[in-house]
């Protein structure tokens, strides 16, 4: 890192990481001294010289500098960035409910891990890895051999050496570098294997090599969660190919179901059957999971067959805001209502209209669920805050003339860490809120 190079703030401004965040917004630079690449490492200071420690520069963005360290005399090397996935990986392996669940979590959640810009997501003896920013892919880190290496390499390099050494297998790191957010960064979009067992880095690797390696691989992998098997496609599944996020969430829905007799669940935006197969697992004797997506549809029914649950879990492709009036109006009705809804917003000019799909949704299913049944709905964007998604819910069972009994608040699985700051909010982790009630009918 060249230390002269140095990002200076105006009086007043680094609000959110003197509060404990990890960015600093173009509106918050008073100057830039020194000459720089964008994705390089520079230091930080304040206004009057003091020291704030180093991160990465973007001018592509708004968030200006992401902080890795807030230590100012920190070295950010090869080192550093063992230690930083040291720590990542002890800390999942003392918050993970059981040792099964490591096999198949997120293992770094970038700023929430000080390692911003960066996710990395285990599947059994797969790793995927999503690179979000220019500093990630483009900063150089010293190594121990002398030489520079990228930040992103340096970063798989040193998650596969503390893996290795607490006994750990992974035999492919695949890339899932195809997220909108990437252009915002002045990133193009792409996929493909980073990292071979036997062959190395592929980047290594001349490009015709380079492709039938990527062709030949497998991105099929069976993982287990919660006692409920699924087939994951890290190549061409939502995200990184599952959403680990709501991992806990499932298996606290999967606890309500258990021991009920004739219990009829009602799964909206299933996905890949998750909510409605860990309910059918737990003994549910009628389960009916839909998603617009005739794919996701597919795949759900297959994990049905794959858990011996195709008797009891049924898929079918709808538009749930549609389906939801159409089952109400034949006389319908369910124990269990689970909606689990994309982000309906994902920026904070669209929360207004947002708010609007997150009332209805609730109103819909809200009037399906019988009395003394149980209701789970969330959200997961960042701008939808708690204190939003509840006063949304409030107004939702009001309208849909229902009492409501909290039985818990929950957030994302633990290997999404929340980072607190005592900011407003906390956009860099914060984003899932998942609420679990008892309904009873106003009488």
């Amino acid at each position: 890192m060249d230390k002269k190079t140095t990002v200076v703030l105006k009086k007043g401004e680094g609000r959110t990481i003197k509060s404990g965040g990890a960015w600093i917004f173009d509106n918050e630079i008073a100057t830039i001294e020194g000459t720089f690449k964008n994705g390089s490492l520079v230091f930080v200071e304040d206004f009057d010289g003091y020291p704030m420690g180093c991160g990465y520069i973007n001018q592509n963005s708004k968030i200006r500098v992401r902080m890795l360290s807030r230590k100012s005399d920190q070295t950010v090397d090869e080192h550093f960035i063992y230690m930083r996935m040291q720590a990542a990986w002890e800390y999942r392996k003392r918050v993970m409910l059981h040792e099964q669940d490591l096999r198949c979590c997120r293992v770094v959640f970038g700023e929430a891990d000080f390692l911003p810009g960066m996710t990395i997501d285990r599947y059994e003896d797969v790793l995927v890895a999503e690179a979000l920013t220019l500093g990630v892919e483009q900063a150089l880190i010293d190594c121990a051999d002398g030489v520079q290496k990228r930040l992103k390499r340096v970063m798989i390099e040193q998650l596969l050496k503390v893996l290795r050494e607490d006994g750990v297998s992974i035999r492919a790191v695949y890339e899932r570098n195809d997220a909108k957010e990437r252009q915002k960064e002045g990133l193009t979009r792409e996929k493909g294997l980073f990292w071979l067992d036997e062959v190395g880095f592929l980047e290594d690797v001349p490009d015709a090599r380079r492709l039938q390696l990527d062709e030949q691989f497998d991105p099929h992998i069976e993982i287990t969660e919660n006692g409920v098997r699924y087939l994951v496609d890290v190549k061409d599944g939502q995200k990184t190919g599952f959403f680990l996020d709501q991992k806990y969430n499932r298996l606290a829905m999967q606890r309500i179901c258990r021991g009920m007799e004739h219990l009829k669940v009602l799964d909206c935006f299933t996905h890949m059957g998750t909510f409605a197969l860990n309910c059918g697992l737990a003994g549910a004797d009628d389960v009916t999971g839909l998603d617009i997506s005739g794919f996701a549809v597919q795949q759900a029914t297959e994990n049905a067959k794959r858990n011996g649950l195709s008797e009891t879990v049924h898929f079918r492709e709808a538009n749930v805001l549609e389906e939801l009036p159409r089952l109400l109006a034949q006389g319908e009705s369910y124990d269990v209502v689970i909606l689990d809804p994309p982000a309906f917003t994902k920026s904070r000019e669209a929360t207004k209209n947002a708010i609007k799909g997150y009332r209805e949704i609730n109103i819909k299913g809200l009037k399906l669920v019988r009395d003394g049944g149980y209701f789970a709905t969330c959200s997961c964007s960042h701008f939808m805050t708690q204190e939003l998604l509840a006063k949304t819910v409030k107004e939702a069972a009001k309208a849909a003339h229902k009492r409501l009994r909290q039985i818990e608040f929950r957030t994302q699985a633990c290997d999404h860490p929340i980072l607190w700051s005592s900011a407003a909010n906390t956009p860099e982790s914060y984003y899932l809120k998942f609420l679990i009630f008892q309904v009873v009918d106003e009488k």
